[in-house]
């Protein structure tokens, strides 16, 4: 038994700043043939691409690749990427880090005020 009183238990259901309660609803993740099939890539591709550390997945119960809804996206700039730019799978990993790093300080600044254009490369 929780030593917290009821009112204070977490529950299946969240509230907003504005007061409004939704649901939480697990997102089903995407299976490697699917991800795969929405981002125009081989299957071996996407799977190295996962093994370099290039696009997260999870691995299910039996071991198969798990990748969430936004994979496809994020394989899609990953090969826009190598091919635009000519990047190796090294400096793949460090550009994107490098994009995501000021993605966040951009939105950063967005909140503060201080910038309200969106970078030109996003």
């Amino acid at each position: 038994m929780s030593d917290r009183p009821p009112s204070t238990r977490p529950s299946a259901a969240r509230t907003t700043e504005m007061g409004v309660r939704y649901a939480i609803v697990p997102v089903p993740g995407l299976s490697l043939e699917t991800v795969a099939r929405r981002s125009g890539l081989h299957p071996d591709l996407v799977r190295r691409f996962v093994a370099l550390g290039l696009v997260d997945a999870d691995s299910d119960t039996s071991g198969r690749l798990v990748f969430a809804p936004s994979a496809p996206a994020a394989l899609a700039r990953v090969q826009r990427l190598r091919t635009g730019l000519c990047l190796n799978y090294a400096s793949l990993g460090l550009v994107l880090d490098l994009l995501d790093h000021i993605s966040l300080l951009e939105a950063t600044l967005r909140r503060a005020g201080m910038r309200s254009d969106p970078p030109p490369w996003t």
